[in-house]
């Protein structure tokens, strides 16, 4: 009984063994299901034409630049190749980048180095008292106040032709407050004051043309009701407190 239990047992033991080296394929298609990665890497698409291809070393293990060379086939992109001693890498302008940078952009940090150009270091000391001395400080100054001018005040411009009373003038002629009769009017208002000053845009341009009509003394438009010599509420005391 026993002589016939060993070799079965040896045989099942045998079978086990070839079953666990055979390696375990799926049949959908190129994928990492249950096989191991670096039969993936190598039963992976071929590589476009002219990229270089990096074949992962035997025995199954994981390698990282294969991972990278896969994943940038499965992507279209073009793979880098792996430099040498000396050799300068060039940069294809048509590849994207993996970085959020767009084609031919090259990616930089946002970190401000101390000499980073267009960064004034005037707060450095050690920086300005390497390059300035007491003597160029002098000679400085010295240039600035040689070019400071002082440009003085010249004549107001005058006036272009005529263009009517002078409402300024009026105003630092006088010297009683609004609503002082100066002026004799009659009793009677022929017109509507708020009526007819309505029709100004301001104060200003009723008492200028109240003046040119005959103003103060006669109210030929009914500006002036109250005889203080000034038109549709208009106030000369602004003009008196500028003065001071």
């Amino acid at each position: 009984m026993s002589r016939t239990f060993l070799p079965a047992a040896g045989a099942a033991m045998a079978a086990l063994l070839m079953a666990a080296c055979t390696p375990t394929t799926t049949s959908t298609g190129p994928g990492v299901g249950f096989q191991d990665y670096g039969s993936y890497v190598r039963g992976s698409a071929p590589a476009p034409a002219g990229a270089p291809v990096t074949v992962p070393p035997p025995g199954g293990a994981f390698d990282p630049a294969a991972a990278a060379a896969a994943i940038d086939r499965a992507q279209g992109v073009a793979s880098p190749t792996l430099l040498g001693t000396g050799e300068t890498a060039t940069v294809d302008s048509t590849v994207q980048p993996r970085g959020g940078a767009p084609a031919g952009i090259k990616e930089e940090s946002g970190e401000v180095t101390p000499n980073h150009a267009g960064i004034s270091d005037e707060q450095d000391f050690n920086a300005v008292s390497a390059r300035e001395t007491i003597e160029s400080d002098a000679e400085r100054i010295a240039r600035n106040r040689a070019e400071y001018v002082v440009v003085q005040p010249g004549a107001l411009p005058t006036r272009p032709g005529d263009t009517g009373p002078n409402i300024v003038e009026f105003a630092l002629a006088t010297t009683h407050a609004p609503g002082v009769q100066m002026y004799k009017r009659s009793g009677v208002g022929l017109r509507d004051v708020n009526s007819v000053c309505a029709k100004y845009a301001s104060p200003d341009q009723a008492q200028q043309d109240f003046l040119a009509k005959g103003g103060p003394d006669r109210d030929r438009m009914g500006v002036d009701p109250d005889g203080d010599g000034f038109a549709c509420a208009w106030d000369p005391r602004p003009f008196r407190t500028a003065l001071q």
